[in-house]
């Protein structure tokens, strides 16, 4: 979801639940924009550009109707959005298969205690909008097992995307909001300077800053990065805690 505008909490459910549509009342009242849909891939369509946050109510129809699950999963994991659980244990145990736990933020089993859930989402939604939204940093590597232990390390404090190449992360970044971008230097087909290049010459992309990562630490890569004007040029023998504090230092810095 492109742009600065903050989303919606949207309420679903495969039916007309009482208690679905009583609690976009009580967000509303909480201060939090939020609106009830059907849990089908069409009236989810039509809310796709506005989502922050999902909140799903389990149900059989659900279960019976696993092409709803499977575009919401990849809605949720291409825009890094939330997604809210509500249902028992055996539905959970139905649907997990299928939305994966990795983008889930929160399961509340039934019977639900709608204050707790109330409370969760509105901290879910000052901390990821506005100022205090958690910034957003795609990983582009060719690399998959490199890419996914960045991963790790990055998503407890920052939305993270991952693409194994340069075409996907232009295509990501047509749909999505980052913050940064951390490029491999070399991938075949088109290497980092090449997707760098293509970034800068389309005025969607432009501004976003990008950090090469190389295993190359020579006087020669490196001069031949700065002349593309990265934000940063990272060796991959960086640890974690240097990269978490490098990021911290680098977005502080752009605050001022």
């Amino acid at each position: 979801m492109a742009g600065t505008a903050v989303g919606k909490v949207v309420i679903l459910s495969a039916t007309d639940s009482f208690i679905a549509k009583s609690l976009v009342t009580k967000l509303e009242s909480s201060g939090v924009r939020a609106v009830f849909a059907h849990a089908t891939i069409k009236e989810i369509e039509t809310l796709a550009e506005e989502i922050e946050l999902a909140v799903l109510f389990l149900g059989e129809e659900l279960e019976e109707s696993p092409e709803t699950l499977v575009y919401l999963k990849d809605l949720i994991q291409d825009n890094d959005r939330g997604l809210i659980i509500i249902g028992d244990e055996e539905q959970y145990k139905n649907i997990i298969g299928t939305l994966q736990e990795r983008n889930i933020t929160e399961w509340f089993k039934r019977p639900l205690d709608i204050d707790k859930l109330i409370k969760r989402v509105c901290t879910y939604m000052e901390e990821n909008t506005g100022e205090k939204r958690k910034k957003s940093i795609l990983i582009v590597d060719d690399d998959i097992t490199y890419m996914r232990s960045v991963f790790e390390w990055l998503k407890d404090t920052y939305h993270v995307g991952m693409a194994s190449s340069g075409v996907q992360a232009i295509t990501y970044l047509a749909k999505n909001k980052a913050d940064l971008v951390l490029l491999d230097y070399e991938m075949p087909i088109a290497d980092g300077p090449q997707v760098l290049s293509m970034l800068k010459s389309d005025s969607e992309t432009d501004s976003i800053p990008v950090m090469f990562l190389t295993g190359h630490g020579d006087r020669e890569s490196v001069m031949s990065v700065v002349g593309l004007k990265p934000a940063d040029y990272l060796l991959k023998t960086i640890d974690k805690k240097a990269l978490l504090d490098k990021l911290q230092t680098f977005f502080a810095k752009r605050k001022i």
